[in-house]
């Protein structure tokens, strides 16, 4: 945890701001911001991520996706005054700020709007953007919360406005805290609510062990893609049905691609596919090069929120499946299943992945799982023939036996 206190700013307070930088990429923020008596009159803490597209000079879109932000300074932060409502603002990067508005009526306090800037003047981020300068996009977002709550929305919430999308996960905000003292009473949004008060039937009677899920149908298919400074650098088309075992409960669940974002990154040797849902924060999907020549799925990682309310996180960084040569994409229409752990397995149908040397944004001839199947069937020719001839033998032998015993009885 690195934390930050910065100098008493006129009206504000003292701002105190602790930064926890996670294992998955994301921005995680916790502020308590103090009045001039040292009392707790704002508390936040989130984590946050922003998906830009923007055109570039040979007229094509692309997209980048800002999850590191690096250091961050916070001028702007307010407790508010008569005039003004709170307000947090962060700073980051090369020109990108965000800043959220609060304001209060009568027993409600409200998560006004939020305003995101970012200047695409940064060669860094936007090497090749059509237009220069500072773009900036505002929600209207409204959420009303009692006084002397505090907001809690773990699930994650999407602002889509222009060629930008926020995400927010692991949201607690309380404004207007009263008595300095940061409330203990939540208000949840209704994603929260739907994971929390939907909860599983759970029998009075003597258990069993475990609990087998019933049968789903097969997952819609999904398409999936990853855009780096070059273009498109990984492709995915694929159904996702994930089978989960919690606390001896199975659950299995089909990933709707209509709802789920998408995101990832590219590099010579792994690639990165990362899928996010109103209940999962993220599915990483990490591709490696081995041998120079080939590529293969690496590594899984899961963090989703549960039916009752808890946290389901897996990661398997050893694993050994979807094996192709580089240059080529990887296809199986039949159902596999990736065995993360023992608690959790991924069922893919009509699979095709290429997370590497992808050329015009299109899939490369693909190596079909079959042909797997196909290095099976010699042995398996073999040992039936072996198999065959020695019947064959054993049925002369007793054949052979038998006349021989009958040869004897005739004397």
């Amino acid at each position: 945890m690195v934390c930050f206190r910065l100098a008493p700013v006129p009206g504000s307070g003292l701002l105190l701001l602790c930064l926890v930088l996670g294992a998955v990429s994301s921005y995680a923020l916790e502020l308590n911001l103090t009045d001039s008596e040292n009392a707790t009159c704002l508390y936040a803490k989130w984590q946050m991520n922003f998906t830009i597209r923007y055109e570039t000079t040979d007229k094509h879109n692309k997209t980048v996706t800002i999850s590191d932000l690096g250091p961050a300074t916070y001028s702007g932060s307010s407790c508010g005054d008569d005039q003004n409502g709170p307000k947090i603002a962060v700073q980051f990067g090369s020109g990108f700020s965000w800043i959220v508005n609060f304001t209060e009526e009568k027993s409600f306090y409200s998560i006004d709007s939020i305003s995101f800037s970012y200047n695409t003047n940064d060669n860094t981020t936007f090497p090749d953007a059509k237009e220069k300068g500072v773009f900036t996009v505002s929600d209207h977002v409204a959420f009303r919360v009692p006084l002397n709550d505090i907001f809690r929305c773990n699930s994650l919430l999407t602002l889509g406005k222009n060629d930008v999308v926020q995400h927010y996960w692991d949201v607690h905000v309380q404004a207007f805290v009263q008595n300095g003292t940061v409330s203990t009473k939540e208000f949840l949004c209704d994603k929260d609510k739907t994971l929390t008060t939907v909860l599983p039937i759970v029998p009075t009677t003597v258990p069993s062990p475990t609990t087998t899920p019933s049968p789903k149908e097969k997952p819609e298919v999904g398409s999936y893609s990853v855009v780096n400074s070059n273009g498109t650098c990984l492709l995915a088309t694929m159904g996702l049905q994930l089978n989960i075992t919690h606390d001896k409960v199975a659950s299995v669940i089909n990933i709707n691609p209509n709802t789920t974002n998408f995101t990832g990154s590219c590099h010579p040797q792994t690639a990165l596919l990362r899928l996010s849902s109103s209940s999962i924060k993220y599915l990483d999907f990490v591709f490696a090069v081995k041998n120079e020549n080939r590529f293969y799925l690496k590594e899984v990682n899961v963090s989703m929120y549960l039916v009752n309310g808890s946290v389901f996180s897996i990661a398997n960084n050893n694993l050994s499946y979807w094996d192709a040569p580089l240059g080529s994409s990887y296809m199986c229409n039949k159902e596999q299943t990736v065995s993360v752990s023992g608690a959790f397995q991924i069922n893919t149908f009509d699979l095709r992945v290429q997370p590497f040397n992808v050329m015009e944004g299109k899939y490369s001839t693909a190596q079909d799982c079959s042909a797997d199947d196909d290095n099976f069937l010699v042995p398996i020719a073999v040992g039936a023939a072996l198999a065959g001839v020695l019947i064959l033998v054993l049925l002369a032998y007793f054949i052979g036996l038998k006349r021989h015993h009958a040869g004897y009885e005739q004397f």
